[in-house]
C-alpha cells in the first residue's frame, strides 16, 4: 500500500510524459508522411513494445494499403458502369 501513495502524485506527471511522446510520435509520423493516425500510430507502438518486427509492421502496412486502393478503384468501376 506505502508505493500507491507515492504513485498518486507521479500518475498526472507520467500522463502528461506519455502524450508528451505520443505527440512527438505523431509529427514524425507527418514529416516523413506516414500517414498513420494517432490512433493507427498507438496500435503500431504497442505492436513493436509487444515484440513485433517494426519492417514487417510497416510492410503489412504498405500491404493492407494496396489492397484497400485496389478495392477502391474497383467499387468505383463497378458503382460507375451501370
Amino acid at each position: 500500500a506505502a508505493s500507491s501513495e507515492g504513485s498518486a502524485s507521479e500518475a498526472p506527471q507520467t500522463v502528461s510524459s506519455l502524450q508528451t511522446v505520443a505527440s512527438f510520435l505523431l509529427e514524425i509520423s507527418r514529416i516523413l508522411n506516414t500517414g498513420l493516425d494517432m490512433e493507427t500510430l498507438s496500435i503500431c507502438v504497442r505492436l513493436c513494445e509487444q515484440g513485433i518486427n517494426p519492417e514487417a509492421l510497416s510492410s503489412v502496412i504498405k500491404e493492407l494499403r494496396k489492397a484497400t486502393e485496389a478495392l477502391k478503384v474497383e467499387i468505383h468501376m463497378f458503382t460507375h458502369s451501370e
